[in-house]
């Protein structure tokens, strides 16, 4: 179980002002969730997989290259720009 003395140590920690009454809320619902951790430790899952994705979505992600083929049209844009460093549209810095 977890003592008032911890709950006001956490609360130091974190910068909060706890009043008595949370102090004692706080005591008993922290107390409960590690009871409950504690309760799941005790389960055996050494023949279970783990399970690292639930939904089974995937992350799809592409390549960075560019998708124009057509180089005259490539340098027919990049030409266009007011402002350009090799093969790229040259703009202004917006974050520090």
């Amino acid at each position: 179980m977890i003592s008032k003395k911890q709950v006001e140590h956490m609360a130091k920690l974190a910068r909060i002002e706890l009043t008595d009454q949370e102090k004692e809320k706080f005591t008993k619902e922290l107390s409960s969730i590690l009871d409950y951790v504690k309760q799941m430790n005790k389960v055996d899952t050494k023949n279970i997989e783990p399970i690292k994705q639930i939904t089974e979505s995937e992350n799809v992600v592409r390549n960075d290259e560019s998708r124009i083929k057509n180089h005259e049209l490539k340098n027919k844009l990049l030409k266009q720009a007011p402002k350009r460093k090799q093969d790229y549209f040259k703009v202004p810095k917006i974050l520090e």
